[in-house]
């Protein structure tokens, strides 16, 4: 299942084992913006990293940027305070 995030330019795999490597492969050729591929394993760790403080709002809804702001410095604070606990 994936989500495209028009704010960043990309889309987002919600279950990345959810489906057939044939249903996957369909869903690349199809896709109109050719904004779905494959990622090797090794670099999936760096690729999820660049976006951990990405919010990603829910579909329909639409986007209040004071939200966005808050939750950004929300998750970053935790990150830190778990940082500090180890």
């Amino acid at each position: 299942t994936f989500y495209m995030e028009a704010d960043y330019g990309r889309s987002r795999v919600f279950r990345q084992d959810g489906d057939p490597e044939d249903v996957i492969q369909e869903a690349i050729d199809t896709c109109p913006v050719d904004c779905i591929h494959w990622v090797d394993y090794t670099k999936l760790k760096n690729l999820e990293d660049e976006r951990q403080y990405q919010v990603i709002p829910r579909a329909g809804l639409p986007i209040d940027r004071s939200i966005v702001a808050a939750k950004i410095k929300e998750r970053k604070l935790a990150r830190k305070r778990r940082k500090k606990r180890t």
